[in-house]
């Protein structure tokens, strides 16, 4: 039991982090616009432009007028240069020496999937390349900024050793990570940045550019409601300047508002299509490993909806509050979101009426379950406002719908009824339910 119900708050853990990501949906954007961003504020990043095709490709390499030149793809995950696409081409990273090797690359990574260690089996479309000189480098070093809740405020990390993997750096030598708590009233101040730049090991001969650097980046992390900036490297040339390598941005999406240029360059071809569809008609929806489809409203239900079908030996598919409304509507998009998962084998409907009537849940349901012609078993269990009503519709409608009162039975049965479908069709054989069960 003890195994089981921490199984339980591991997932309960898990989806509050994803539930918490799916409703703010911190944006992303690609290295390339990261890097328009940085030139706008006057930082130097290495020459260099986007394309979409080889033949762009082609003509961006010939125009940054260099045979050493470095082609990436755009997608938006790490370990890019590690990566592999599935056409067969290893890495994401590449150095070429020629503009016609620029294109040629680019033929090979655009309209290919790069898979890598965020990426998961499925990988991400990689739909254009970043093609930038080459620049030989004295030194690398790594830098963040970010919100921490434990400070109530910006935080700046910072280290020596930049152009690998942060985390490596935090296991093998956590020495050379640097922390600063920045009080977002005051902001970075000169004095900060001196210190973070010579803490950092950055020479004298370009401390205080470094030390400027910060303060821009400090600058374009208030004012565009950033929520990350990640420089890897942060990197010293061979004639002593500072300059941002590679970029890494996420942005507030509740700044939306307030910033829609950053907005406006959201690549939904990198996120779940799914999950993107579920966002524009405001469903907060997220994929699991389970087979049992789980619509409920409120996210804390939803949650402990999912924690009792784990505690009664069952997988959730999915997170999906469906909000306040629960109207036909969502309903309906809602089950179009869950059936498209081929994994599930049963339905676990769970509303709390309290603004909305239960019977008027209940209508929406017996009239989504018939248009949609759903056969895997759904179990229903509506509380509040005319429950005893909505049971009756549910029961009289001749629907492969089983009401239930009670949580716990209700996901004892959802969850024998994944079993027996799961079992029908291992061994492919059709199953249907007859009422009562």
């Amino acid at each position: 039991m003890f195994s089981v119900r921490a199984a339980s708050r591991t997932l309960s853990r898990q989806v509050q982090r994803a539930a918490t990501r799916q409703q703010k949906r911190n944006l992303s954007i690609h290295e390339y616009q990261s890097a328009d961003l940085i030139r706008q504020y006057g930082l130097p990043v290495p020459k260099g432009a986007v394309a979409h095709s080889a033949e762009e490709a082609l003509k961006v390499a010939e125009e940054i007028g260099s045979e050493d030149l470095v082609i990436k793809a755009q997608v938006l995950a790490g370990g890019r240069g590690k990566g592999h696409f599935d056409n067969g081409l290893k890495g994401g990273v590449k150095i070429v020496n020629s503009p016609k090797e620029a294109a040629m690359f680019a033929e090979q990574m655009i309209g290919a999937k790069l898979i890598t260690k965020q990426t998961g089996a499925a990988g991400k479309p990689c739909s254009s390349v970043y093609i930038v000189e080459r620049k030989y480098l004295r030194k690398e070093y790594y830098l963040a900024m970010t919100m921490d809740r434990s400070v109530q405020g910006p935080m700046i990390i910072g280290s020596s050793e930049g152009g690998m993997s942060i985390e490596d750096v935090a296991k093998e030598n956590p020495s050379a990570i640097i922390t600063m708590p920045v009080d977002i009233k005051v902001g970075l101040t000169d004095a900060m940045a001196d210190e973070l730049a010579t803490k950092m090991g950055f020479p004298e001969v370009c401390r205080a550019e470094a030390a400027k650097t910060f303060k821009t980046l400090y600058q374009i992390f208030i004012e565009k409601d950033a929520t990350q900036i990640e420089i890897n490297p942060l990197a010293e040339t061979q004639d002593h300047r500072v300059m941002c390598m590679d970029a890494k941005f996420g942005f507030d999406d509740n700044a939306d508002f307030r910033q829609s240029q950053v907005f406006e360059l959201r690549d939904k071809t990198q996120e779940d299509p799914d999950e993107v569809v579920a966002s524009e008609v405001g469903l907060n929806f997220i994929k699991l490993d389970g087979s049992i489809g789980c619509l409920v409203n409120g996210a804390g239900l939803a949650m402990a909806t999912m924690d009792i079908i784990k505690l009664n030996g069952g997988e959730p598919a999915n997170f999906l509050d469906v909000g306040g409304s629960a109207n036909a509507q969502a309903i309906a998009q809602a089950f179009g979101l869950i059936t498209k998962d081929p994994k599930v084998t049963a339905i676990f409907v769970n509303i709390f009426g309290g603004i909305v009537r239960c019977d008027h849940i209940a209508q929406g349901l017996i009239s989504v379950v018939k248009d949609m012609n759903l056969t895997i078993p759904i179990v229903v269990r509506l509380q509040g406002t005319k429950q005893q009503e909505a049971q009756k519709l549910i029961q009289e409608s001749g629907m492969k719908l089983f009401p239930e009162d009670e949580l716990d039975a209700a996901a004892q049965k959802v969850c024998n009824l994944s079993k027996i479908v799961k079992q029908a069709r291992d061994i492919d054989v059709g199953i249907s339910f007859e009422l009562p069960l």
